[in-house]
């Protein structure tokens, strides 16, 4: 499904963000009409620029959809599901984020090199409140697997370790919006290259390469909404097509709440979105001491 229909993810969240502002706005579709497009295209590369930025949309898909493989999906079990398996999750999301940031700084830009920067900095404060946040499930549900906490979390675990689960889902909530480089982070739709983040590190890229960099960004969106769906969302039902409605819903209703967080919300001062992913793992360590009692 995901292969499919993650790209349907940042088109809810522009249409949302049109109705707010009174405006038509884009088709829903219009993420498949770009990556067409883009795919139908050639690639330039710089004499300057080595094996390492031709690498770098490649390994940042290929990381996205092994990372796709560990989550399960509507209380379906994973496609690899392991103890254990949150360290490689969040590790092979890092991954793809060190080559992507190796790749801007391969082209010698300045502004490519400010942006690597201001990732590397602002993906090491959301990696901490991940696990921070990823630990407390983990001490309430007993398991060390994402698709066991997926399916040891019931309505009876959610009334026991209510406190717990809405700290460390408003922490995540945070991490999904840093990790996709959404407001109040980042902003996706900016061409300011001096307060953009993500998109001032791909600015080189084009045609195929820029293709994988889209759509990995949508599959991104789609693996850690899933996450967040997996925590967040009992599924109560023993009905197959049941609970995968409702994980399909809970995407859908989070895509409609980025639009309006976007919407309703300005993008933060650089020097205020540390701040902001230190609070969200404040947020999660007052959830993990919550789990420790």
């Amino acid at each position: 499904m995901a292969i499919i229909l993650s790209p349907l993810i940042p088109g809810v969240i522009n249409r949302t963000k049109a109705l707010f502002a009174g405006r038509k706005g884009q088709p829903i579709f219009q993420v498949y009409y770009d990556l067409w497009k883009l795919a139908g295209k050639g690639a330039v590369y710089s004499r300057t620029t080595s094996w390492i930025f031709r690498a770098g949309p490649i390994t940042g898909l290929s990381s996205v959809l092994i990372a796709l493989t560990l989550i399960p999906f509507g209380g379906v079990r994973a496609l690899i599901a392991f103890n254990g398996d949150i360290i490689l999750f969040a590790y092979i999301l890092g991954l793809g984020r060190v080559f992507t940031i190796l790749a801007a700084l391969d082209t010698g830009s300045s502004f490519e090199g400010m942006g690597a920067s201001r990732e590397a900095q602002f993906s090491t404060l959301a990696e901490v409140t991940l696990f921070l946040g990823l630990s407390a499930v983990v001490i309430k549900t007993g398991t060390f697997s994402i698709s066991g906490i997926s399916r040891a979390l019931s309505l009876d675990t959610w009334t026991g370790s209510l406190a717990v689960l809405v700290l460390a889902g408003i922490s995540i909530l945070a991490v999904f919006l840093a990790e996709n480089c959404r407001i109040p982070v980042d902003d996706p739709n900016t061409h300011l290259e001096l307060t953009m983040i993500h998109e001032v590190m791909v600015l080189d890229h084009g045609g195929p390469d820029l293709a994988l960099i889209l759509y990995a960004g949508t599959l991104k969106l789609w693996v850690l909404g899933a996450l967040m769906a997996g925590i967040i969302l009992p599924v109560l039902s023993s009905n197959y097509w049941t609970n995968i409605l409702m994980t399909s819903a809970f995407l859908f209703i989070l895509s409609i709440s980025v639009g309006i967080i976007e919407s309703t919300m300005a993008r933060l001062r650089l020097r205020r979105i540390p701040q902001l992913l230190i609070g969200a793992s404040a947020t999660a360590v007052i959830a993990l001491a919550l789990a420790l009692r």
